[in-house]
């Protein structure tokens, strides 16, 4: 798939959207109407999350669905803010042994390292030189979004799983036309895809569809019926949780019916800080969300925020926290269940790494967990925010694309690849074991920017995501932009070779350059899919990724 979309050619004029009794903010806009739909049948803001992620997973199968995981950070009109936790674990038999014995005995274990992402297989290597595959059986995880959905609805909705989940079955059955940035993307399942079934469920005559080609999924539309009639334990211990298993063991893998049943949600609590006067709410390990509390906390300490916009110290000053924040956070975040993991979240901490950054880059600082493949992912993000005072950022990942390249069955659904996050290296903290759950890059957010001025946030895209909640973040407490405009502005991105790389249209990137940094331009599809929602004084606002397809749309 080639990644170079020209998404520049688009020159549409954005601005913030504004409503006061709903408003929701996704990356494709039928599912952005799903959402708003269930708001305006007296749904709150939970259900139309779990509405507009369920439509998500039918109108942008790209990025996210039903064999993926489900996560949120949200601020009730209780005034509480919580997180829920939907994600699974590795199998009970998917150790470290089992998988390099697995790769030793498996025929062609090139094709689950592709080199599109960065792997160089030997044919000869031993099992011991490999890392935890990329793609196939071994890289699949317990999926927690059936569950997550039908845990949302059930403990902070007020309409049932049944009603939520009917635009999406909808748009599945009796079909939509494809939007230009998914249709791009879809091209990839053209080489992933290589079982019969898969090919079925998501090419037509063998290829991927056009922008603006009406394409049904009838499959994962019955599935989403059966979801919504007999509820999310048929993903678990019924006819689905039968063919996850199946098609898992079937291509060598150990996934098992007790891994799916023994699979719960749990609700946790926000790792916090503040940044410039700003409340901010992550998720804690096994995410991201330390990573961009740390940077954001380094940040602060060395005044990042108080440079000119357009000059090049500013992206320095920005760039050299969010650099020691992926240092700490890649070596130490992992399942906590398993390991511990330091306060990196804490002021006083980050006032020592500060210590290190001055005016010249740091160079080679050693980022990213080994063979994670994370860094360019992409998934799904939606917010939402409702008249009672809810808001909600909520994600629905498969982790890369349409996942391990496995589609269980005839369901339609598309097993993820959140294994491929785990090291073979048994000391490493991200190692792989049985019941752990991987190294996730998915961070949704909230912050409280005033008493009563509350914003759900999230810029996806692997290890864009944390970085992305700095400039965004940043945009607005430091520079006084309106959401859009916090969007739309050019962005950057640390990456794990050590260069930096940038949007053409950034102010005085030449003298990154002279100041020490490999400068690189990208295009703008490798800068993160945002998406915001903001209840200021009752007034609801929002705003949506301009390099992706969506919109925010209020009512």
């Amino acid at each position: 798939m080639n990644d170079s979309i020209d998404l520049d050619r688009f020159d549409s004029r954005r601005s913030t959207a504004y409503a006061n009794r709903g408003m929701v903010a996704t990356s494709q806009p039928l599912a952005a109407q799903a959402g708003v739909s269930i708001l305006r049948d007296g749904g709150n803001a939970f259900d139309a999350a779990v509405a507009t992620a369920a439509a998500l997973n039918v109108v942008e199968p790209t990025s996210t669905g039903l064999g993926g995981d489900v996560f949120s950070l949200y601020r009730t009109a209780d005034g509480d803010v919580g997180a829920l936790r939907s994600c699974g674990p590795a199998p009970a038999d998917a150790t470290i042994e089992n998988v390099r014995h697995a790769l030793e005995t498996v025929d062609d274990p090139d094709r689950y390292y592709p080199e599109s992402r960065g792997y160089a297989v030997d044919g000869e290597a031993s099992a011991d030189d490999l890392g935890m595959p990329f793609l196939g059986p071994h890289a699949v995880t317990v999926p927690g979004t059936a569950r997550g959905w039908e845990t949302t609805v059930e403990e902070l909705g007020r309409l049932s799983l049944e009603s939520v989940l009917e635009p999406a079955i909808h748009y599945a059955i009796e079909g939509y036309p494809v939007s230009p940035v998914i249709a791009h993307h879809w091209s990839g399942a053209e080489e992933l895809f290589t079982d019969e079934n898969a090919r079925e469920a998501y090419l037509f005559d063998g290829e991927s569809p056009d922008p603006g080609q009406t394409v049904r999924l009838p499959e994962l539309g019955a599935s989403l019926r059966t979801i919504a009639e007999q509820g999310a334990d048929v993903v678990y211990e019924g006819e689905i949780a039968d063919a996850i298993v199946e098609e898992v063991q079937s291509a060598g893998g150990f996934m098992r019916k007790d891994d799916l049943a023994a699979f719960e949600p749990e609700f946790v609590d926000p790792v916090t800080t503040t940044y410039n006067g700003v409340d901010v709410y992550e998720l804690p390990p096994n995410n991201q969300g330390l990573i961009a509390l740390e940077a954001l906390n380094i940040a602060e300490e060395i005044g990042a925020g108080d440079h000119e916009y357009d000059s090049p110290e500013r992206v320095h000053a920005f760039a050299e926290a969010t650099k020691l924040a992926f240092v700490d956070g890649h070596h130490y975040i992992t399942d906590p269940d398993f390991e511990s993991v330091p306060p990196l979240a804490s002021k006083e901490y980050a006032r020592e790494r500060a210590r290190a950054i001055g005016s010249f880059p740091i160079l080679d600082p050693d980022v990213g967990v080994p063979n994670a493949n994370a860094e360019d992912a992409d998934t799904v993000l939606l917010t939402v925010a409702d008249e009672e005072g809810n808001v909600v950022s909520y994600i629905n990942s498969r982790f890369a694309g349409f996942g391990s390249g496995l589609v269980a069955g005839d369901t339609g659904i598309a097993l993820q690849n959140r294994g491929a996050s785990f090291s073979l290296d048994p000391e490493h903290p991200n190692r792989l074991e049985p019941g752990k759950r991987p190294f996730h890059t998915l961070v949704p957010a909230v912050a409280r920017l005033e008493e009563d001025d509350w914003l759900a946030f999230g810029v996806m895209g692997g290890y864009m995501q944390p970085q992305g909640h700095v400039q965004v973040l940043s945009n607005v407490v430091d520079y006084g932009m309106d959401l859009q405009a916090a969007l739309d502005a050019p962005r950057w991105r640390y990456r794990e070779d050590g260069s930096l790389g940038v949007e053409e249209r950034l102010p005085n990137a030449a003298k990154l350059s002279r100041i020490g940094h490999d400068v690189s331009v990208m295009p703008p599809v490798m800068f993160g899919g945002a998406q915001l929602v903001r209840n200021r004084d009752g007034t609801l606002s929002g705003a949506t990724e301009p390099r992706k397809d969506g919109v925010a749309i209020g009512y």
